[in-house]
């Protein structure tokens, strides 16, 4: 007696059609996840140059005799006794990356920008003198995949942002916020 085989799976067309739904879901998913991503990286800018104006508060009032911090590094110099003003994380010159943003703190290009304590009389020891405006920005490390805005704060701290090309200053775009 002969046994007759049971052919059991799936056809090759059960098998495309399975490939194609699965391939049409992540079609759909794929972008949602990217900007969810992209939001998430402008999320941890904005909370980075929230931490730095936190830290620029503190040394001014602390440590600059009422004047700014002109450097991520002059922000993360301890006092003596005491802890940094800014995380490790933010503590390079230039942070490159952090979160898909390039974050940096800077002498304000305001002509009202001046000196207010001397580097040698700032109780951490920084390496420029405190000076009555900073600013900070943040720029996509990749423009467009990491993030499509552009973050800038100043020594009032207020965050500002542009979709365009450019870090916004607001002592030197200030007609741009105006509007």
């Amino acid at each position: 007696m002969k046994k007759m085989q049971k052919n059991e799976g799936f056809t090759l067309i059960e098998l495309l059609i399975v490939v194609a739904i699965i391939g049409i879901i992540a079609a759909i998913a794929v972008p949602g996840l990217l900007r969810a991503r992209q939001s998430g990286n402008e999320a941890s800018a904005i909370g980075s140059l929230r931490a730095i104006n936190s830290g620029e508060t503190a040394y001014a009032s602390s440590c600059g005799g009422g004047g700014y911090a002109q450097t991520n590094a002059d922000l993360a110099l301890a006092p003596d006794g005491g802890a940094p003003f800014i995380s490790p994380d933010l503590a390079e010159a230039d942070v490159n990356g952090k979160s898909g943003y390039d974050i940096t703190v800077a002498s304000n290009a305001s002509e009202d920008n001046q000196d207010v304590l001397e580097a040698d009389q700032t109780c951490n020891g920084s390496g420029a003198a405190s000076q009555a405006m900073y600013f900070v920005g943040a720029a996509p490390t990749s423009p467009g995949q990491t993030g499509t805005r552009y973050f800038g704060s100043d020594h009032r701290g207020t965050i500002y942002f542009d979709n365009t090309t450019d870090v916004p200053n607001p002592i030197v775009d200030i007609d741009t916020f105006i509007q």
